[in-house]
């Protein structure tokens, strides 16, 4: 007798509602606006120290560079979703050629893209927050 291993993460997001996967995205456009406005709050934040201390670190520079380069993976991220937004109008519409299986896989990749860009998000913010604390 075969056995096979089940995925939980798969099984999960096949019994779940194209409904409930469309929320999950409109979720993630808007945890999206909120990591740009946290990133607006960073380089706030290290402009007003670094003037405040007239200090021209190359961490200052690096991590100024790394804030652009967020707000332009945030954009893309935000494209991607809507992309796949898009694909389920295309599929909710009845487009020949469109399956379930394929909104729904693309839906998995964009929510691995999500979590993983959240954990090096979080690294890049404890970065920040230790080089504003040694600036205080």
């Amino acid at each position: 007798m075969k056995t096979t291993n089940a995925n939980p993460k798969t099984d999960v997001l096949l019994g779940t509602g194209l409904n409930d996967l469309h929320i999950e995205s409109k979720e993630w456009l808007e945890t999206i606006a909120f990591w740009k406005d946290e990133i607006r709050f960073f380089a706030n934040l290290l402009q007003k120290k670094e003037t405040k201390e007239k200090t021209k670190s190359e961490l200052g520079r690096i991590l100024k560079s790394l804030d652009k380069i967020h707000m332009e993976i945030f954009d893309y991220m935000s494209e991607d979703i809507m992309r796949h937004e898009s694909l389920l109008a295309r599929l909710q519409k009845g487009e020949e050629g469109l399956a379930d299986i394929d909104y729904r896989n693309q839906h998995n990749k964009v929510k691995s893209t999500m979590a993983k860009f959240e954990n090096e998000f979080r690294g890049f913010k404890r970065l920040v927050f230790e080089y504003a604390k040694g600036l205080l």
